[in-house]
């Protein structure tokens, strides 16, 4: 799976993550939102609902994000999508968590562990994996 740099979802959230790091967190949520409405394949709305999920106002609604970005990354054919599946289940499970329902939260965080093997071995990687570790931790009943 490669982020096409011409394609326009792409540059689209590109330029939000970079309005993100200059502390415009409003012009970084309207180009997420345009991309999201330009979006198409699935591919184009996982990455847009993934980056639209980060500027919701509650729990509720960033879980309502992360789950279409989660669903239309399994609609996805490429092996490439897997490494990007631990950090999106674990994203839904931190909101079913913040929700109280621990039950959905320990499901997400075993799915992302499911796919934890797909993670790179770097400081990403190892972020996440901690990130899953930690979250079962707080959910085990």
């Amino acid at each position: 799976m490669e982020f096409n740099q011409d394609n326009k979802v792409v540059q689209l959230c590109a330029k939000g993550m970079e309005q993100e790091g200059n502390g415009q967190p409003a012009e970084a949520a309207r180009l997420f939102n345009e991309a999201w409405s330009v979006a198409k394949t699935d591919f184009e709305k996982f990455t847009a609902a993934h980056y639209v999920a980060r500027h919701q106002k509650t729990v509720f609604n960033k879980l309502l994000w992360d789950l279409k970005a989660l669903q239309h990354a399994l609609n996805i054919q490429d092996e490439g999508i897997k490494a990007t599946l631990p950090s999106l289940y674990l994203n839904v499970g931190k909101c079913y968590e913040d929700l109280h329902d621990v039950g959905n939260a320990k499901l997400n965080y075993q799915e992302a562990l499911s796919y934890a093997g797909f993670l790179p071995n770097d400081g990403y990687g190892n972020m996440i994996r901690a990130g899953i570790e930690k979250g079962l931790e707080r959910v085990a009943l």
